[in-house]
């Protein structure tokens, strides 16, 4: 497939609310943002990755929408609508597409709802049935901007995000419309802390990705969405990959064998070797079992020496949105001018033996630029759901 162009980012983290805060402390390796909380799991506290500043409130026209998820895909529009507004101004509202995933949507809204009517009777004025469904965003950003193209709401587990960059691009290629809105969205609810605190998944103190002393994953929340075209230039997706484990329900295939399928997919798409990659971004969740899959995959693919760091120890899983985050933190390095900055990849420093020794960013590492930077990040779901990015600037 050909590449696209990533235009704009528009991007709500625990880091941040700009592009610009996320990077500098994405780069900085910046835990502080983390707080605890006892809301998720009853009675039990857990480090959470929550977006501190106040989120944009939704219009009375479309109060139905009205929940926080949905307030973060706001948040992270209103960074990006002025390239939107002048999209549409330029191939008509019909011509540009949506594709926004996410993996919870609007569940903390409905767990609201359901409480109000235990106590009272009926469910509130203010909840609506759409908040809850996975196409709710999609369909909210598309009233709420005027697009009258496409519009596709996605959810596939951890890999939602990625794919969600993908299908715009397929979007694109075949010529259905000349621009995208695309990324992902979520929001953190007790029903999926509570699933992950049953399978034994979720850390009691912040994930420590690829230490033999990692006891799980910590959640977070955020959003990222790119406007994406066929214009030359500037940071573009040059590649993607995805394979299905078919293995089990929520383990990752232990030897990794879907992982690096899709990573072998995503280089063979974009034309680029592994020793072409500058970094890559692993998915990184701090659980036994993801570590050990994909160090043996990075290590197959990319050998030792390609650096790696996993960014969810600065802003917790976002489930359905880490794939597009975890793009946006991509596209926001390759923009970076000179030096190529790497986040440092932020654990407890004992790794684990009997993982691969993958080089793990050390904090301060640079790559050196060519003429172009080339990253990778990879997202693998639940159910085994895979899906491989390749981001780059500059000439091949």
């Amino acid at each position: 497939m050909s590449a696209c162009r990533l235009e704009e980012l528009g991007l709500v983290t625990a880091l941040g609310s700009s592009a610009r805060a996320n990077l500098e402390r994405l780069i900085a390796g910046d835990q502080s943002r983390f707080g605890v909380t006892r809301d998720h799991v009853s009675g039990v506290e857990r480090p959470f990755g929550a977006v501190h500043e106040p989120l944009p409130e939704i219009s009375s026209r479309l109060a139905r929408y009205d929940c926080r998820n949905n307030r973060l895909a706001l948040a992270a529009v209103s960074q990006i609508r002025d390239a939107i507004e002048a999209e549409i101004e330029r191939s008509g509202a019909q011509r540009i597409a949506l594709v926004i995933g996410s993996s919870t949507a609007g569940v903390q809204a409905a767990e609201r709802a359901f409480e109000v009517r235990r106590e009272h009777g009926a469910l509130p004025d203010c909840f609506d049935l759409v908040q809850l469904e996975f196409g709710g965003p999609a369909e909210f950003l598309r009233e709420e901007l005027g697009i009258e193209g496409p519009c596709l709401g996605l959810s596939t587990a951890c890999s939602t995000g990625a794919k969600a960059l993908l299908s715009a691009r397929r979007l694109l290629e075949l010529g259905i419309c000349d621009a995208v809105v695309a990324g992902a969205v979520d929001s953190q609810c007790r029903l999926t802390a509570n699933g992950f605190e049953e399978l034994q998944a979720l850390a009691p103190t912040l994930t420590n990705p690829m230490s033999r002393n990692r006891a799980g994953l910590t959640l977070g929340e955020g959003a990222a969405l790119f406007l994406l075209t066929r214009d030359p230039g500037g940071v573009q997706l040059l590649g993607g990959g995805e394979s299905s484990d078919a293995h089990h329900i929520s383990a990752p295939e232990p030897s990794g064998s879907g992982a690096i399928r899709c990573l072998r997919a995503a280089l063979a798409d974009a034309g680029l070797e592994p020793s072409d990659i500058d970094y890559v971004n692993l998915h990184g969740t701090g659980t036994l079992q993801n570590d050990a899959m994909e160090s043996r995959a990075i290590a197959s693919v990319f050998g030792l020496d390609t650096p790696c760091s996993s960014t969810k120890p600065l802003v917790g899983h976002l489930l359905g949105a880490s794939g597009a985050v975890e793009a946006g933190f991509c596209w926001l390095l390759a923009s970076a001018p000179f030096q190529l900055p790497l986040p440092p990849h932020r654990f407890d420093g004992e790794r684990d033996p009997e993982l691969e020794p993958i080089s793990l960013v050390r904090a301060g590492q640079v790559a050196t630029r060519r003429d172009g930077s080339r990253l990778c990040t990879t997202s693998f779901g639940f159910g085994g759901s895979n899906c491989a990015l390749v981001i780059g600037a500059g000439a091949a």
